[in-house]
């Protein structure tokens, strides 16, 4: 079977040369260059809207791509599109910027001037590779082949103020659509997904860890199924083993996600590790919960500042969103617009605790009325965010929200790398 290969290369030369390599390939079948990021991911996009098995086994990247930096488009096609294999063409192989571009996604690097053999081994070994990634995809069971899932993220502006019962209630909502959906606890010390949802657990986000390659069967042995139909990835039981999942395990472990649901949902709590940030980074939509009360909407801002000191998020690309509204408050929300310089959600979630505690102490906040006020709320608020439709209505949601980030970690950035 041929070896279908799509070069990306920002100038005429780059593309002969590569293209004239490529074509001598032993069952190679080159297709037509794209000449800029652009249009390689809205190639890639009509492609796998088709089928996951019309993308190319292989992307050929040259580094003077644009205008997207090739480090950076590498890292979307690699979240967007797992099933396709990127060589990075580069001038500079050495170990750093091989280390970079494995941190990136891509799966091999190839120096200039290209040489054949080289070329030829690195492209072999890449087509082999998708080939196994599509293999698992095609056994895994009822598996999402789009272009990628949506990922949403549900961060605390401190504790308490309802982030993990906001991420419960939108994945359930995505869920009842008809949308296949999982819920990733990525508040990795304190992750209370598994007390809300009354589950015994034995594998957890911490095992996918130090898994390179996370195969279908191998995620599906880590997800657990709730009994609401709701996929479930937990944060570990011993907190200390949070720290086993790294920036880069989360976004191996987010792109694997991303690849098998329509919906991702990510509980992500109140204190932001780098494996938190880089979850945030790569989402489609980050939202910070926050109460309409002095401290609450100081940390909201301090979080948004920091997320933009660090390059996690802008704030005009960060949601706040309202819990334990009430219209006697001093605080109300256009106010916290205001005062974070964030987008704020239509929908604020009103306050009423009597509703909520008796399905909270028992771990059964999926059992929540539907008529009750706060689930109404916040199953509005996936309708806003294209995620569900209201709880009453039967009709599915099919919203889709894009505009793929990438994520490097907290610490690369302090040291002020890129």
């Amino acid at each position: 079977m041929a070896t279908r290969i799509l070069p990306a290369a920002g100038d005429a030369d780059a593309v002969r040369s590569i293209t004239t390599l490529l074509s001598q390939l032993p069952d190679a079948e080159p297709l037509a260059p794209v000449v800029d990021s652009t249009q390689l991911l809205d190639a890639l996009a009509r492609l796998a809207a088709e089928s996951v098995d019309e993308l190319p086994e292989v992307v050929v990247v040259h580094e003077r791509i644009g205008p997207v930096p090739a480090l950076e488009l590498i890292r979307d096609v690699a979240l967007r599109f797992p099933a396709a294999g990127v060589v990075l063409v580069t001038s500079d192989p050495g170990p750093g910027l091989f280390q970079a571009a494995m941190d990136y996604g891509a799966r091999g690097l190839v120096a200039l001037p290209l040489g054949y053999e080289e070329l030829a081994s690195r492209v072999q070994a890449v087509a082999q590779w998708s080939a196994g990634v599509r293999r698992h995809l095609g056994s895994g069971g009822d598996v999402f082949t789009g272009a990628g899932g949506t990922v949403v993220t549900v961060s605390g502006a401190k504790g308490g103020v309802g982030a993990t019962l906001t991420a419960v209630q939108l994945a359930l909502a995505a869920q009842a659509s008809g949308r296949s959906t999982v819920l990733l606890d990525m508040d990795l010390q304190t992750g209370d997904v598994a007390s809300f949802l009354d589950v015994q657990f034995r594998r957890s986000v911490a095992d996918l860890a130090a898994i390179n390659d996370i195969s279908p069967r191998v995620l599906a042995d880590a997800v657990f199924r709730h009994d609401s139909g709701l996929a479930l990835l937990l944060a570990p039981g011993e907190g200390e083993r949070g720290e086993e999942v790294t920036d880069r395990a989360a976004r191996q472990i987010v792109a694997a996600l991303r690849s098998r649901y329509e919906v991702v949902v990510v509980d992500c709590g109140a204190q932001l590790g780098g494996a938190g940030a880089a979850v945030v980074e790569v989402a489609d939509t980050a939202l910070l919960v926050t109460t309409p009360d002095v401290v609450a909407v100081r940390g909201a801002k301090r979080a948004v500042r920091m997320w933009d000191r660090l390059q996690i998020r802008k704030a005009e690309e960060t949601t706040v969103v309202v819990n334990r509204h009430t219209r006697s408050a001093e605080i109300q929300p256009p106010l916290i617009r205001r005062i974070t310089g964030t987008a704020l959600a239509a929908t604020a979630v009103p306050a009423n605790f009597k509703e909520l505690q008796a399905a909270v102490d028992a771990g059964r906040v999926h059992e929540l009325d539907a008529k009750g006020a706060v689930k109404q709320a916040l199953w509005a608020l996936a309708g806003e965010l294209g995620l569900a439709g209201a709880p009453e209505s039967d009709r599915k949601g099919h919203g889709r929200l894009r505009g793929d980030r990438g994520s490097v970690s907290l610490r690369r950035r302090r040291d002020g790398g890129g």
